[in-house]
């Protein structure tokens, strides 16, 4: 499949898509309501089985988008982090991350966000970053015009003409990497400007303001990335994997976003 076709899916009509955003809006409000309170007061975590952490906060978040979202939309599914999923086969999927980036969280750090995706027959195509903290939130999807909202400056819309020679690259931690991986990753953090660690979802939120030009991350999970796709997109960039496929629900996790096109092959070359 080319780079720049992806797999088509009904485009949800007008009066859905307000419905979908004011609801989706109102139980991240929720949620943020439901964070702020554990934040910088020590909380203590739990490691789960794959060794990542989880707090109070974590879980009672998602409980609370789950609640406000089956109350607005009982016949879509949800899938979470935290707890199992429900409907998991519907049509409409909410996709939820309450808290992308524990570990910022627990060390009081404002990097970590909450990701809401919204997927079509596995495909995403409404999401959502929200740092309940900073009051930062970016919105973007399929009809939806990418939208941002804080009161630390930044003007939605990525690099349209952004080389990757002048190109910022972003990633969250190199133990992500395979040594595989992380020998693809080198080749790119090569031919790009420079190279920044940290940051969670957070770096996606970044990229589509035109501060940061490529992502390229592994090992990350379907309520990772389903809210960023959308985001990215609507605000002008390319999100694929590694092959330069179109995510969707089962694919392996392997992300690379850029700021356009253009960057986006020369990205998907130095990967290969």
């Amino acid at each position: 499949m080319s780079l720049l076709t992806s797999t088509k899916t009904p485009t949800p009509q007008p009066n859905s898509l307000n419905a979908w955003v004011a609801a989706a809006e109102a139980a991240l409000d929720a949620a943020g309501a439901a964070i702020r309170p554990h934040f910088r007061v020590g909380l203590s975590a739990d490691d789960k089985s794959d060794e990542s952490p989880v707090t109070v906060a974590d879980r009672r978040a998602e409980e609370v988008l789950r609640e406000h979202l089956l109350a607005s939309f009982p016949d879509f599914g949800i899938i979470g982090e935290e707890f199992p999923a429900h409907r998991p086969d519907a049509k409409y999927t909410w996709v939820i991350d309450p808290i992308d980036g524990t570990r910022a969280f627990i060390t009081g750090r404002t990097t970590f966000c909450t990701l809401l995706g919204l997927l079509e027959d596995g495909v995403p195509v409404l999401g959502f970053i929200d740092q309940p903290v900073t009051g930062e939130r970016w919105i973007g999807g399929r009809g939806v015009p990418a939208c941002f909202k804080g009161n630390f400056g930044g003007q939605i819309g990525t690099r349209q003409n952004i080389t990757l020679a002048e190109a910022e690259l972003s990633s969250t931690a190199p133990e992500m990497f395979t040594p595989e991986q992380a020998a693809r990753f080198a080749r790119l953090q090569v031919a790009a400007k420079r190279v920044y660690w940290g940051g969670d979802a957070y770096g996606y939120g970044l990229l589509a303001l035109g501060q940061i030009d490529v992502v390229a991350e592994c090992s990350l999970k379907l309520w990772d990335w389903a809210a960023l796709a959308p985001v990215v997109e609507a605000s002008g960039g390319v999100v694929t994997d590694w092959a330069g496929q179109p995510l969707r629900l089962g694919a392996a996790g392997d992300v690379l976003a850029s700021a356009n096109p253009a960057l986006h092959t020369a990205a998907l070359a130095a990967l290969r």
